[in-house]
Protein backbone atom coordinates (compact mmCIF):
# COMPACT_ATOMS: atom_id res chain seq x y z
CA UNK A 1 0.00 0.00 0.00
CA UNK A 2 0.98 3.51 -0.65
CA UNK A 3 -0.02 6.08 2.05
CA UNK A 4 0.50 9.94 1.61
CA UNK A 5 -0.30 12.89 3.39
CA UNK A 6 -2.01 15.41 1.52
CA UNK A 7 -4.47 18.63 1.25
CA UNK A 8 -6.88 19.84 -1.18
CA UNK A 9 -4.72 23.17 -1.41
CA UNK A 10 -1.69 23.76 0.17
CA UNK A 11 -2.92 25.70 3.45
CA UNK A 12 -5.92 23.09 4.03
CA UNK A 13 -5.82 20.66 6.56
CA UNK A 14 -3.72 17.54 6.21
CA UNK A 15 -5.33 13.86 5.90
CA UNK A 16 -4.26 10.68 5.36
CA UNK A 17 -4.45 9.28 1.55
CA UNK A 18 -3.72 5.51 -0.58
CA UNK A 19 -2.50 6.05 -3.81
CA UNK A 20 -3.46 3.80 -6.03
CA UNK A 21 -1.99 4.64 -9.23
CA UNK A 22 -2.87 8.22 -10.52
CA UNK A 23 -6.01 8.24 -8.29
CA UNK A 24 -5.62 9.01 -4.23
CA UNK A 25 -8.53 7.89 -1.80
CA UNK A 26 -9.29 9.04 1.49
CA UNK A 27 -8.04 7.09 4.19
CA UNK A 28 -10.86 8.10 6.73
CA UNK A 29 -8.21 7.91 9.30
CA UNK A 30 -8.46 11.51 11.57
CA UNK A 31 -5.26 11.56 12.53
CA UNK A 32 -1.44 12.11 11.64
CA UNK A 33 0.73 9.42 10.15
CA UNK A 34 2.69 8.25 13.25
CA UNK A 35 -0.36 7.93 14.80
CA UNK A 36 -1.71 5.68 11.90
CA UNK A 37 1.47 3.64 11.93
CA UNK A 38 1.00 3.00 15.32
CA UNK A 39 -2.46 1.53 14.92
CA UNK A 40 -1.63 -0.24 11.80
CA UNK A 41 -2.83 -3.60 12.82
CA UNK A 42 -6.15 -2.14 13.69
CA UNK A 43 -6.81 -0.08 10.47
CA UNK A 44 -4.72 -2.15 7.61
CA UNK A 45 -7.96 -3.82 6.45
CA UNK A 46 -10.15 -1.04 6.64
CA UNK A 47 -7.82 0.59 4.41
CA UNK A 48 -7.34 -2.22 2.01
CA UNK A 49 -10.69 -2.08 1.10
CA UNK A 50 -11.00 1.51 0.45
CA UNK A 51 -8.12 1.09 -1.80
CA UNK A 52 -10.13 -0.91 -4.35
CA UNK A 53 -13.60 1.04 -3.97
CA UNK A 54 -12.18 2.86 -6.94
CA UNK A 55 -14.03 6.19 -5.24
CA UNK A 56 -11.23 9.27 -4.90
CA UNK A 57 -9.89 11.71 -6.81
CA UNK A 58 -6.83 12.71 -9.18
CA UNK A 59 -3.63 12.57 -7.56
CA UNK A 60 -2.85 15.94 -9.72
CA UNK A 61 -5.11 17.39 -8.32
CA UNK A 62 -4.02 17.18 -4.51
CA UNK A 63 -0.87 18.79 -2.40
CA UNK A 64 1.25 16.34 -1.23
CA UNK A 65 3.22 16.90 1.93
CA UNK A 66 5.54 15.54 3.64
CA UNK A 67 4.11 11.89 4.57
CA UNK A 68 5.60 12.27 8.18
CA UNK A 69 5.36 16.00 8.74
CA UNK A 70 6.79 16.17 12.34
CA UNK A 71 8.51 12.73 13.02
CA UNK A 72 9.67 12.51 16.42
CA UNK A 73 13.07 11.65 15.53
CA UNK A 74 15.65 12.21 12.20
CA UNK A 75 18.57 10.01 11.93
CA UNK A 76 20.31 10.30 9.12
CA UNK A 77 23.95 7.72 8.92
CA UNK A 78 27.26 9.43 7.38
CA UNK A 79 29.90 7.36 4.53
CA UNK A 80 27.59 4.98 3.99
CA UNK A 81 28.63 4.15 0.36
CA UNK A 82 31.97 3.16 -0.78
CA UNK A 83 31.96 5.46 -4.04
CA UNK A 84 30.80 8.62 -1.51
CA UNK A 85 33.51 7.44 1.14
CA UNK A 86 36.28 7.50 -2.00
CA UNK A 87 34.92 10.94 -3.21
CA UNK A 88 34.91 12.42 0.32
CA UNK A 89 38.58 11.30 1.02
CA UNK A 90 37.50 9.21 4.10
CA UNK A 91 38.55 6.10 5.25
CA UNK A 92 35.78 3.68 5.27
CA UNK A 93 34.13 3.80 8.82
CA UNK A 94 34.64 0.77 11.67
CA UNK A 95 31.47 2.49 13.43
CA UNK A 96 28.64 3.84 12.27
CA UNK A 97 28.42 7.58 11.98
CA UNK A 98 25.01 9.42 12.69
CA UNK A 99 23.60 13.04 13.10
CA UNK A 100 20.25 14.02 13.64
CA UNK A 101 18.25 16.69 11.44
CA UNK A 102 15.45 19.17 13.33
CA UNK A 103 11.95 18.30 12.76
CA UNK A 104 11.69 21.49 10.93
CA UNK A 105 14.05 20.60 8.01
CA UNK A 106 11.14 18.45 7.17
CA UNK A 107 9.63 19.13 3.58
CA UNK A 108 7.12 18.38 1.32
CA UNK A 109 7.94 16.00 -1.96
CA UNK A 110 7.54 18.82 -4.50
CA UNK A 111 8.14 21.92 -1.79
CA UNK A 112 10.85 24.73 -2.51
CA UNK A 113 13.91 24.30 -1.25
CA UNK A 114 15.11 27.10 0.81
CA UNK A 115 18.70 28.55 0.12
CA UNK A 116 18.88 30.17 3.44
CA UNK A 117 20.87 34.02 4.01
CA UNK A 118 24.62 33.50 4.78
CA UNK A 119 24.68 29.67 3.32
CA UNK A 120 26.08 29.48 0.52
CA UNK A 121 26.97 25.80 -0.04
CA UNK A 122 23.82 24.11 -0.49
CA UNK A 123 23.94 20.47 -1.82
CA UNK A 124 21.89 17.64 -2.27
CA UNK A 125 22.26 13.72 -1.41
CA UNK A 126 19.64 11.24 -2.27
CA UNK A 127 18.72 8.70 -0.22
CA UNK A 128 16.31 5.60 0.89
CA UNK A 129 14.16 6.67 3.96
CA UNK A 130 12.84 3.93 5.90
CA UNK A 131 10.32 5.06 8.63
CA UNK A 132 9.45 2.54 11.73
CA UNK A 133 6.83 1.13 12.51
CA UNK A 134 7.11 -1.62 15.62
CA UNK A 135 8.59 0.13 18.20
CA UNK A 136 11.52 -0.96 19.97
CA UNK A 137 14.85 -0.85 21.86
CA UNK A 138 18.03 -3.79 21.67
CA UNK A 139 16.33 -4.66 17.89
CA UNK A 140 19.10 -7.36 16.53
CA UNK A 141 19.26 -6.91 13.25
CA UNK A 142 17.50 -10.20 12.42
CA UNK A 143 14.56 -8.98 13.65
CA UNK A 144 15.29 -5.46 12.40
CA UNK A 145 12.60 -5.77 9.24
CA UNK A 146 9.80 -6.32 11.61
CA UNK A 147 10.02 -2.95 12.50
CA UNK A 148 10.28 -0.90 9.12
CA UNK A 149 6.61 0.35 8.44
CA UNK A 150 7.77 1.19 4.98
CA UNK A 151 10.05 3.39 3.15
CA UNK A 152 10.17 6.14 0.54
CA UNK A 153 12.43 8.81 -1.09
CA UNK A 154 14.63 11.40 0.71
CA UNK A 155 16.73 14.44 -0.13
CA UNK A 156 19.65 14.82 2.50
CA UNK A 157 20.21 18.68 1.74
CA UNK A 158 22.60 20.07 3.15
CA UNK A 159 25.04 23.08 3.63
CA UNK A 160 28.59 22.54 3.19
CA UNK A 161 30.05 25.37 5.39
CA UNK A 162 27.88 25.40 8.39
CA UNK A 163 28.84 21.02 8.11
CA UNK A 164 32.25 21.70 8.15
CA UNK A 165 32.20 24.43 10.57
CA UNK A 166 33.11 22.24 13.53
CA UNK A 167 32.84 18.23 14.55
CA UNK A 168 29.33 18.07 14.49
CA UNK A 169 27.22 17.65 11.49
CA UNK A 170 23.57 18.53 13.01
CA UNK A 171 24.13 22.28 12.11
CA UNK A 172 24.66 22.07 8.49
CA UNK A 173 21.78 19.39 8.08
CA UNK A 174 19.15 21.18 9.90
CA UNK A 175 18.22 24.04 7.66
CA UNK A 176 14.60 24.34 7.11
CA UNK A 177 13.18 22.63 3.86
CA UNK A 178 16.44 20.47 3.75
CA UNK A 179 15.21 17.01 4.15
CA UNK A 180 12.10 16.60 1.95
CA UNK A 181 10.90 12.99 1.85
CA UNK A 182 7.75 11.33 -0.33
CA UNK A 183 6.06 11.49 -2.16
CA UNK A 184 4.12 8.52 0.04
CA UNK A 185 5.02 5.63 2.68
CA UNK A 186 5.25 2.38 0.58
CA UNK A 187 4.86 -0.09 3.24
CA UNK A 188 7.21 -2.52 3.39
CA UNK A 189 5.07 -5.61 2.07
CA UNK A 190 5.62 -4.36 -1.19
CA UNK A 191 9.22 -3.54 -1.07
CA UNK A 192 10.75 -7.03 -1.94
CA UNK A 193 14.51 -6.46 -0.97
CA UNK A 194 14.99 -2.38 -0.14
CA UNK A 195 18.83 -3.38 -0.21
CA UNK A 196 18.36 -3.93 -3.90
CA UNK A 197 16.61 -0.73 -5.23
CA UNK A 198 18.30 1.33 -8.19
CA UNK A 199 18.98 4.86 -6.73
CA UNK A 200 19.39 8.25 -8.83
CA UNK A 201 19.49 12.37 -8.43
CA UNK A 202 19.55 14.69 -11.19
CA UNK A 203 19.90 18.48 -10.91
CA UNK A 204 18.55 20.38 -13.90
CA UNK A 205 18.06 16.76 -15.72
CA UNK A 206 21.66 16.00 -15.65
CA UNK A 207 22.41 13.12 -13.83
CA UNK A 208 24.62 13.65 -10.64
CA UNK A 209 23.88 10.03 -8.51
CA UNK A 210 23.25 6.91 -9.91
CA UNK A 211 23.83 3.47 -7.45
CA UNK A 212 21.44 0.53 -6.03
CA UNK A 213 21.10 0.29 -2.38
CA UNK A 214 22.86 -3.23 -2.42
CA UNK A 215 26.19 -0.92 -2.31
CA UNK A 216 24.96 0.16 1.63
CA UNK A 217 28.56 -0.27 4.08
CA UNK A 218 25.94 -0.74 6.77
CA UNK A 219 22.85 -2.67 6.01
CA UNK A 220 19.37 -0.72 7.22
CA UNK A 221 18.78 -3.78 9.48
CA UNK A 222 22.23 -3.32 11.46
CA UNK A 223 21.27 0.58 11.33
CA UNK A 224 18.37 -0.16 13.03
CA UNK A 225 20.13 -3.06 15.63
CA UNK A 226 22.92 0.44 16.14
CA UNK A 227 19.96 3.33 17.00
CA UNK A 228 17.83 1.23 19.09
CA UNK A 229 21.31 0.10 21.14
CA UNK A 230 20.81 3.84 22.42
CA UNK A 231 17.16 4.86 22.44
CA UNK A 232 13.94 3.60 21.68
CA UNK A 233 12.90 3.55 18.23
CA UNK A 234 9.31 4.79 17.64
CA UNK A 235 6.06 4.86 14.97
CA UNK A 236 6.76 7.23 12.54
CA UNK A 237 10.46 8.13 13.64
CA UNK A 238 12.65 8.53 10.20
CA UNK A 239 16.00 6.52 9.08
CA UNK A 240 18.37 8.37 6.47
CA UNK A 241 20.57 5.57 5.22
CA UNK A 242 23.02 7.41 3.09
CA UNK A 243 24.16 8.59 -0.44
CA UNK A 244 25.93 7.35 -3.00
CA UNK A 245 28.76 9.12 -4.64
CA UNK A 246 28.10 11.84 -7.43
CA UNK A 247 27.67 14.90 -4.53
CA UNK A 248 28.21 18.52 -5.53
CA UNK A 249 30.71 18.95 -3.25
CA UNK A 250 33.25 16.56 -4.83
CA UNK A 251 33.05 17.30 -8.36
CA UNK A 252 35.93 18.86 -9.78
CA UNK A 253 34.87 22.27 -10.02
CA UNK A 254 32.53 22.13 -7.39
CA UNK A 255 29.16 22.76 -7.87
CA UNK A 256 26.81 24.04 -5.17
CA UNK A 257 22.89 25.05 -5.91
CA UNK A 258 21.25 27.97 -7.03
CA UNK A 259 18.32 29.51 -7.26
CA UNK A 260 16.13 28.00 -9.78
CA UNK A 261 17.91 24.36 -9.72
CA UNK A 262 15.38 21.65 -9.76
CA UNK A 263 16.58 18.68 -8.09
CA UNK A 264 14.73 15.52 -8.87
CA UNK A 265 15.20 12.45 -6.36
CA UNK A 266 14.53 8.76 -7.50
CA UNK A 267 14.36 5.39 -6.21
CA UNK A 268 13.21 1.77 -8.06
CA UNK A 269 9.72 1.24 -6.88
CA UNK A 270 8.88 4.42 -4.22
CA UNK A 271 8.58 7.46 -6.94
CA UNK A 272 10.44 10.44 -6.89
CA UNK A 273 10.43 13.61 -5.18
CA UNK A 274 11.58 17.28 -7.06
CA UNK A 275 12.13 20.39 -5.14
CA UNK A 276 12.75 23.79 -6.97
CA UNK A 277 15.87 25.02 -4.96
CA UNK A 278 14.29 29.09 -3.76
CA UNK A 279 16.38 32.09 -1.95
CA UNK A 280 15.31 32.96 1.21
CA UNK A 281 14.01 35.74 1.56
Amino acid sequence: MKLATYSDTPDSPARIGIVADDTLIDAGFDGAMPELIARWDEVKDSLAGRSVSGAGKPLSSVHLHAPVKRPGKIWAIGLNYADHIAESKMDTPTRQIWFTKAQTSINGPYDPILLARNAPYVDYEVELVAIIGKGGKYIPADKAHEHVFGYCVGNDVTERMWQHAGPQWSLGKSFDTHAPIGPWITTADEVADPHALDISCSVNGDMRQTSNTRHLVFSIWQQIEHLSAAMTLEPGDVIFTGTPGGVGAAMEPRQFLKPGDVVRCAIQGLGSIEGTMQQEA
